[in-house]
């Protein structure tokens, strides 16, 4: 691990030999390094100044390594500490692990180990680092308010996105219909230096290519039948700010070629035209084809792929995520009734739970019109089985979920502690949801899990 600035290492250990064979070998390896001779030494030192790794001896006269481990993280808990200790004390290692000790290193010292520990802590510290300014950077700069999910899939969606939208970065967002990809691509633009400038949509399915290029280029008066007026497309109009090329997989070969030099000169003419147009546009690209297929079929071309795939961001399918459903239903829900005048205040446990289990083919969007079509129908403040959809309640959903077949002549506790499995799998082990699907308190479920030692 690399850094211009020097860290400055600890070492705390009332062996002098001991002290300054790891002195020399450390400062070889370009370490700064102070030294402490006892535990109350070594805790006077960090109250004056911050160490990036400390190696701390177990075994001292006056104070032992397990008590100034626990000032030493009472004073600064983020300096990692290395214990060093005789193997008959392994025990003691362990308990100053769960103080908080980064590892522990057994004496007689191997050279190797020791800096093979050292580098794998301060990578590991500098890992955490980067998450934490990540996370808040994402929580501070980064606006996800039109996107509803929790779960892990989409965290790490976010953390992508966190990253490539301040960019100029050309992005490929796949993903089956329904998914949602039109959102991630607003996202992107919301959060990046032009966000102030247009976003510029085109659906590239929609429009025969003919067409296609006169909508994306633009077109000269004359340039074909229908042509009476010089046109502006949507790359001019864009200019400055994003344009979005949906099912950009469904475009002939002979547009993908100019897209390409969009990409990578910067430039394109319009239909009938000669003059050059330079475009300073960010292109989005999505598509719910496999490209890296089209491409070996010859569907698609090989080097705008490339130039696409710059970032790349895979959208989970709402099955992979089906522990976002709940706040997923609950929007539209609102939405719905809101623009119906409908008094519904939620759903039905057992509504929700289907919901859960259903695997929704269409997706989010999918979704969508199942609960419009529920504020709709339902009867009562409370959306039932009743009202979503025939086809919902009729259809194939996850195996082993319910269901007499399963559970019949089972002892309760073996059917309990399943039940618990499952629903902390379909809730990415989200305790207060799960709790909520179970109907049951925050402290039962925690004490169930104990009960049946439930692994999380």
């Amino acid at each position: 691990m690399t850094n211009s600035k020097k860290k400055k290492f600890l070492i705390v250990d009332d062996d002098l030999s001991h002290r300054l064979m790891l002195k020399a070998t450390l400062k070889e390896k370009n370490y700064e390094v102070y030294e402490a001779e006892d535990g109350a030494d070594a805790i006077k030192l960090v109250e004056q100044d911050f160490y990036d790794l400390i190696l701390l001896d177990l075994k001292m006269k006056n104070v032992d390594g397990i008590t100034a481990l626990k000032e030493i993280k009472k004073i600064s808990p983020a300096i990692p500490v290395l214990i060093m200790t005789a193997y008959s004390s392994v025990n003691s290692a362990v308990e100053a692990l769960k103080l908080g000790a980064a590892d522990y290193l057994v004496k007689p010292l191997d050279i190797d180990v020791v800096c093979h520990a050292i580098t794998k802590t301060l990578d590991y510290l500098h890992l955490l680092n980067e998450n934490k300014s990540l996370r808040e950077r994402i929580g501070r700069d980064f606006d996800t308010s039109s996107i509803i999910g929790k779960s892990k899939k989409m965290r790490e969606v976010f953390e992508v996105i966190a990253l490539a939208a301040p960019s100029d970065a050309t992005v490929l967002i796949l993903g089956e219909s329904g998914t949602g990809k039109e959102l991630i691509a607003n996202a992107i633009h919301q959060n990046s230096n032009r966000k102030d400038k247009p976003f510029i949509k085109v659906n590239c399915a929609a429009l025969p290519e003919n067409l296609l290029e006169s909508e994306l280029f633009g077109h000269e008066k004359g340039a074909f039948t229908g042509a009476v007026n010089r046109r502006q497309g949507r790359f001019e109009l864009a200019d400055g700010g994003t344009i979005f090329l949906d099912e950009i997989g469904d475009m002939t070969l002979s547009t993908q070629a100019k897209i390409l030099r969009v990409l990578q000169e910067g430039e394109f003419e319009r239909v009938g035209g000669e003059k050059t147009i330079k475009a300073n546009v960010r292109i989005i690209a999505a598509t719910n084809k496999e490209l890296e297929l089209e491409v070996e079929n010859g569907n698609f071309r090989k080097d705008l792929y490339f130039r696409l795939s710059v970032v790349p961001i895979t959208l989970p399918s709402l099955r992979q995520r089906k522990e976002d459903i709940p706040e997923l239903a609950e929007h539209f829900l609102n939405k719905y009734a809101k623009k119906n005048n409908r008094l519904i205040r939620g759903f039905t446990p057992d509504a929700i739970d289907l919901l859960m289990r259903y695997n929704w083919p269409g997706n989010i969007r999918e979704l969508e019109n199942v609960v419009e079509r529920a504020v709709i129908m339902s009867r009562a403040e409370f959306i039932s089985l009743d009202a979503l959809p025939i086809s919902l309640r009729s259809s194939d959903t996850d195996s082993n979920d319910s269901g007499e077949e399963v559970f019949a002549g089972r002892p309760i506790k073996e059917v309990e502690k399943e039940l618990i499995i499952k629903t902390l799998e379909r809730t990415d082990n989200n305790i207060t949801r799960a709790a909520e699907l179970l109907g049951i308190s925050r402290r039962t479920l925690h004490n169930k899990i104990k009960e049946y030692e439930i692994k999380m």
